[in-house]
This record gives C-alpha cells, sequence and structure tokens, in this order.
C-alpha cells in the first residue's frame, strides 16, 4: 500500500510540474488575447482577436481533459466559440447565395461573436487567474520537494564550504550532527511533498472546474435538455423493467406454481376421489398408489423451492435485500466478496443515502465489477465510497489493460444513463495499458444516521 502511495504521489508530482509549466503558456495566449482587444480601436485586433480565442479555448480544453483524467474531476465545457459557429454559418450562406458577404466585414462580424460569447470571457479570466494562483498552488509541493532535496543530497557535501553562517530552514548546519539534522529534515520535505501533491492536484481540479465550467444559462439549457431525454430513457427502462419482471413471473414462479397445482391435483386422484366412502377408498388404494403419491408430493416441494428460489431472485434483481438492510457500503462489499477478483472496497459515508441513489450506486458497481473481470484482464479492483458537498463519489480502479469505450458495448453507456436519471456523471480514464478508473458522481444528502459499517475496508 505504501509503494502504491509513493508512485501516485510521484507522478501527481510530475503533473504538477507539467501544470506549473503550462501556466507560462496560459500566460502567453492571456496575453495575445488581451493585445488583441487593446488593438480593436485601430482595426487590427479585429483580425487578431478570433485565432486567439480560438487558441486559449484549446488550451483551456485541455485543462479540463487534464482535469477529468487526472483527478476524476468532470467539467462541463462551453459551447462553442461564437467565432466558429458564425464561420459555419457564414459558409452555409455563401454556399446558398454564392458568397455574397462583404469580405471587408466579415473580420469584423466575427470579433463581435467573439466578445458575445460568454464562454470566451470565462476563459480569459481563468487565463489571467491560472498562472497566478493555479500556480503557486502547484508550486507548493514541488517547493517542498525541491527544497528538501537540497538538505538531503546537496547539504551533506557542501556545508563545509557554506561557512558558518549556512542556515538550512531552522537548523543552523555548523557540524556534522545538525548536517545529519538537516539530512533528515529534508527527507522530511521530500516526504511532505510527495504527500501533498495529490491533494493539491484535486484541489487544482475543483478550482479549474470553478472558473472553466460552463456559464451557468448554458449548464442549464443543456440540463433541460438531458432530462428531456433522461426521462424519455427512463419511461423506456420502465416499460422494459416491467417487462422483464412479467416475463420472469410468467416463465419462473407462475409457471411452476401451476405445475404444483397439477401435481397435487394427480396425487388428489391417486389418494382417492372426493365423496367416496372412506373405507372403499382405503380398500381401493393400492401400494403402487401411495408410492405414487408420495413421489409426487416430493415433486411439489421440489417445485416449490424452485419457485421461492426464483421469487427471491426477482426481488434480488429489483432491491437486494443487503442493500435495503444494511446500506450501500456493505452492499458494495457482498459484490466484492461475490467477485473471484481481488477487490478491496474503502467506503466512509456518513449514513444511509436516499434509496434511488442507493440503488442506482450498487447497481453501477456490479456493471463496473462485471467489465473489470469479462473484458479487463484485471487482478485488483479498488473501490472507493465517499460523500462529500452533498454528492455520492464512487471511485473504481483496476489494475487491467485499459482501453475501455463506453461505445463498445462494455456496459458504461447502461451506467452512464442510469446515473443521468439522478444528473449523475460518469468519468471514464482508461489509457492502453492500464490502469482503468471510472468516477461515478450522484448528488445527493445523507437522509439517515449510521446503520451499517459504512467505515473501513475489505
Amino acid at each position: 500500500m505504501g509503494g502504491t502511495r509513493d508512485v501516485r504521489g510521484r507522478l501527481a508530482l510530475g503533473r504538477c510540474q507539467l501544470l506549473g509549466l503550462a501556466g507560462f503558456a496560459v500566460a502567453g495566449v492571456g496575453a495575445l488575447v488581451i493585445g488583441a482587444l487593446l488593438l480593436l480601436p485601430i482595426g487590427v485586433g479585429f483580425r487578431l482577436l478570433p485565432p486567439a480565442a480560438a487558441a486559449l479555448r484549446r488550451l483551456s480544453d485541455r485543462y479540463r481533459s487534464w482535469a477529468a483524467r487526472w483527478t476524476g474531476t468532470a467539467i462541463s465545457p462551453p459551447e462553442p466559440l461564437a467565432d466558429e459557429q458564425a464561420d459555419r454559418a457564414e459558409r452555409g450562406e455563401r454556399a446558398e447565395q454564392a458568397e455574397q458577404a462583404d469580405r471587408a466585414e466579415r473580420p469584423r462580424r466575427r470579433a463581435a461573436a467573439v466578445l458575445g460569447d460568454e464562454g470566451f470571457w470565462r476563459d480569459l479570466r481563468w487565463a489571467w487567474l491560472e498562472p497566478w494562483l493555479g500556480g503557486l498552488l502547484v508550486a507548493l509541493p514541488l517547493a517542498l520537494v525541491e527544497y528538501g532535496a537540497f538538505g538531503a543530497l546537496v547539504q551533506p557535501f557542501v556545508w563545509r564550504h557554506l561557512g558558518d553562517g549556512n542556515w538550512y530552514a531552522f537548523i543552523p548546519v555548523r557540524s556534522t550532527p545538525t548536517m545529519l539534522a538537516a539530512l533528515a529534515l529534508g527527507l522530511v520535505f521530500i516526504a511532505a511533498g510527495l504527500r501533498l501533491a495529490p491533494r493539491v492536484l484535486a484541489l487544482h481540479g475543483r478550482w479549474s472546474r470553478r472558473l472553466l465550467s460552463a456559464p451557468r444559462s448554458t449548464e442549464l439549457a443543456r440540463r433541460v435538455e438531458r432530462l428531456t431525454d433522461i426521462r424519455d430513457e427512463a419511461l423506456d427502462a420502465q416499460a422494459a423493467e416491467l417487462r422483464r419482471i412479467e416475463r420472469d413471473l410468467h416463465d419462473g414462479a407462475q409457471a411452476r406454481l401451476v405445475a404444483l397445482g397439477m401435481t397435487l391435483d394427480e396425487a388428489t386422484r391417486l389418494l382417492g376421489a372426493d365423496g367416496a366412502d372412506s373405507a372403499d377408498s382405503a380398500r381401493a388404494i393400492g401400494d403402487d398408489d401411495i408410492r405414487a403419491a408420495r413421489a409426487l408430493l416430493l415433486e411439489v416441494r421440489e417445485t416449490s423451492a424452485r419457485a421461492l428460489q426464483d421469487l427471491r431472485d426477482l426481488v434480488h434483481g429489483i432491491q437486494p435485500p443487503v442493500l435495503a438492510d444494511r446500506g450501500l457500503g456493505d452492499a458494495v462489499r457482498s459484490l466484492a466478496l461475490d467477485s473471484f477478483l481481488d477487490v478491496h472496497v474503502e467506503a466512509r459515508l456518513p449514513g444511509r443515502l436516499p434509496a434511488a441513489v442507493e440503488s442506482a450506486a450498487y447497481f453501477a458497481v456490479g456493471e463496473l465489477l462485471a467489465n473489470a473481470a469479462k473484458h479487463s484482464g484485471a487482478q485488483e479492483v479498488r473501490i472507493a465510497l465517499t460523500h462529500e458537498d452533498a454528492r455520492l463519489r464512487v471511485t473504481v480502479t483496476d489494475d487491467g489493460r485499459g482501453g475501455a469505450d463506453p461505445s463498445g458495448g462494455t456496459g458504461l453507456h447502461g451506467v452512464r444513463r442510469r446515473l443521468g436519471t439522478f444528473d449523475g456523471t460518469l468519468a471514464l480514464h482508461s489509457p492502453p495499458g492500464g490502469p482503468t478508473t471510472v468516477t461515478l458522481e450522484i448528488p445527493c444528502v445523507s437522509s439517515s444516521p449510521k446503520t451499517s459499517s459504512s467505515s473501513g475496508t475489505v
């Protein structure tokens, strides 16, 4: 476990370094956009602004992609840049009217479209804040590691040549014992930087989401459209589920109960007809009839047991008893115990969540475990369940071959559709060679006190 944490720390540290270097590109592109805005009064800015805005959008999209891949923080992108939409409209108009637009006015229209795009102004605000605040944030673990490396790797060799005024942090390095103390402190700084890097990276992802998310009006319009689609899908799914339940009942428990009644009728016939004299019936029933009736009654018992099992399986498919009784944490642990993979579950849930949310998360985790077992070639799966900021967050990571594709028939589309009913999201990071990390987020609140052992690991 410690080795995995060290690997994650080094990986997060490298990503912090990349973000720090990318901050210079962000500052440069932001300065280019500001220059284009300042040149608008003399006309040059009309030609410079659209390509500069497009470059800024490509850079902000790269940051959105990094946040989703590195931290699982999904950032909703704004609508395509208004300049691109204007270009598409102009191309269609030229096709119909043989390019009657005035070439001299086209740059002004494109620049005006960019200036009226709310997403452009959000990108520009981010471009000026990211190099300073975001850069300082990711520089913290880098500074700790670099300063720690100086104390651990440089001080032991140069302290004699630096004179009596050499200080490392709060330690005056003037002798071998103080040099060893500086070396130990340097190692502590390095370890602190590695431990801090993943948290800083996650905080940077949340910071980027706050600045780079689509405008509220765009998100509301998308949500209305998404909820309309979700409503239609939910109605279709409900109808399909009712058909499945009806089919399972008809082909399973109902058929067995009909057979059970027929078998009982046959056993009754063998034991004697209704209304017959008891003495005559006793004389009429032979040993063969008794043995046949006994066999039929044993068959009745077996059929009733199978019918009961069919009903239990049907109920389990609708709402697993362990989920209803013990909550999401213990229900996911039961999935882990049933899987032939090495599954580790870490649940930090404050209490019971809404039943519908627990059910959606449970079946989503079950689908992801099935995918890992069938398609990824994984040996180990780690599941983390947390509840923060009124959102349930489930992270499922496997050590398989990667390359998962939601459109490849692996069931991820179904999981995303199930979560969409609750306005939830699914973020997938599955590079070729692995590992695969799926992050589920569902808005919800804790609705009842803790009733299960939701803390700890399996």
